[in-house]
């Protein structure tokens, strides 16, 4: 049964040995582990998830208490779930499917709508709350024997194999050398491949010296939970300003456990993408004067802004690593890429990322080669760079586009919008992007 991390005769012995040792206990890092656990051909492997925090997730949801980071899952990120056997925990606890997207430009008439009766389907994806994914994943880890949890594990150092070939066993394959501090107390594990998916300022990253190319956006994210006037029609509505885009996302309370019963659907997940100094003027405003500026810029298409939560800034930055992979480590998730938030992709990239180096590490179990051998992490990265770096690209298109002042453009992009919603066959295809039907 897997718990927290005991010394026992490892300690006094040298380094525990692991197969495989995964840094970050986020929803990435615990669908991996997962992901790679319950495939047959992977049963024999050992691994370590480490987590810097020791906190444990929530068991249950509160009525109308949430958690204000939420996910907005395609289709694709759910079923990998379901394949990982979390999502009816998910589910029974709270998730919100959304049947259709309202997008504007504060900056004329265009507008787009998409609906999933469009595609044939139930809903375009799903809102979850970060914390309710976490608690669904860290209980199914809990199942597995082959899988050793360590709760307040911070990293301090990390030798990879090229750097030092001497770290190796009885047969001469080469370890990864990882040196944390659990707790206050020094300690090292080895592992024949170490996975980073500690998050968009990725330690492991740093430490082993993979370059980065980054920029500011020179926006700040506000995420909360608000209450509105009008319910929210199981939708998500996103206006685009030359500020920034404000996106308010549906959530379902706990009686509803996910049904579309338009009863409870009068709370909404809150992602302001504002201007740095916008940001800061509205972070200063009392509740009663934000949920009024709020109101105001989003035009009320949902009458009043009721009342609003704790507000959380989160400076935006836009990340991605030159090189996913190098001897011995991957990155995964935030720690190899970070987008703009306009779109929700964030977290469906790194759970695409999972699905492929789950494939590969799969893969190279039924060949029986040793998780040490390159080749696994180079056809990971092969199979993941270009797309999310398209997505990144896409992503950033929008925001240039959206935020551009120019006359000429406003009208091109209103008209765009216009004449795109009129087109059948187009939005369908946009649909199927927003869903994760079809790939950015």
């Amino acid at each position: 049964m897997t718990g927290e991390y005991n010394f026992g005769s490892s300690h006094s012995s040298g380094s525990e040995q692991f197969d495989l040792v995964i840094v970050g206990g986020g929803m990435v890092g615990l669908a991996l582990a997962v992901d790679i656990a319950s495939r047959d051909d992977c049963a024999q492997l050992k691994i370590a998830l480490v987590e810097a925090t020791d906190l444990n997730p929530p068991t249950a949801v509160e009525d109308n208490l949430f958690d204000p980071r939420v996910v907005a899952l395609s289709d694709q990120s759910r079923q990998l779930l379901v394949a990982l056997g979390v999502w009816s925990d998910i589910a029974q606890q709270r998730a919100c499917p959304y049947v259709a997207m309202h997008v504007w430009d504060a900056e004329g008439t265009g507008s787009i709508d998409f609906h999933c009766d469009d595609l044939h389907a139930d809903s375009l994806g799903t809102i979850v709350e970060n914390s309710v994914i976490v608690a669904a994943l860290r209980r199914r880890v809990a199942s597995f024997a082959n899988i050793i949890l360590m709760t307040g594990a911070r990293v301090t150092d990390i030798t990879l194999m090229d750097e030092q070939p001497n770290i190796s066993d009885h047969e001469g394959q080469s370890w990864n050398l990882l040196s944390l501090d659990l707790s206050g107390t020094a300690m090292s594990i080895k592992g024949r491949l170490i996975v980073a998916a500690d998050g968009a300022r990725s330690q492991l990253r740093d430490l082993a010296a993979l370059p980065v190319r980054e920029w500011d956006y020179g926006h700040t994210a506000i995420v909360t939970t608000v209450k509105t006037q009008q319910p929210h029609q199981f939708s998500c509505w996103q206006r685009f300003t030359q500020d920034g885009p404000i996106a308010l996302l549906p959530l379902a309370n706990t009686h509803a456990h996910g049904s579309l019963d338009g009863s409870n659907g009068h709370y909404c997940s809150l992602v302001w993408s504002a201007a740095t100094p916008l940001s800061e003027v509205l972070m200063a405003q009392d509740d009663a004067e934000f949920c009024a500026a709020l109101g105001s810029a989003f035009e009320h298409r949902l009458g009043k802004i009721v009342e609003v939560a704790a507000r959380h800034a989160i400076p935006l930055r836009q990340r991605h690593a030159v090189d996913y992979v190098c001897p011995g480590l991957a990155l995964v998730g935030d720690a190899a890429h970070t987008i703009h938030p306009l779109a929700g992709q964030g977290v469906n990239l790194g759970f695409y990322d999972v699905a492929a180096l789950a494939d590969e590490i799969g893969r190279a179990c039924k060949r029986h080669l040793p998780l040490s051998d390159y080749s696994i992490l180079r056809r990971y990265q092969r199979a993941r760079k270009s797309h999310n770096l398209s997505a990144m690209l896409i992503m950033e298109g929008f925001k240039r586009l959206f935020g551009a002042d120019d006359p000429a453009i406003r009208w091109l992009r209103n008209s765009g919008m216009s004449f795109m919603n009129k087109q059948t066959f187009l939005k369908k295809q946009l649909s199927k992007i927003a869903s994760g039907q079809a790939a950015l």
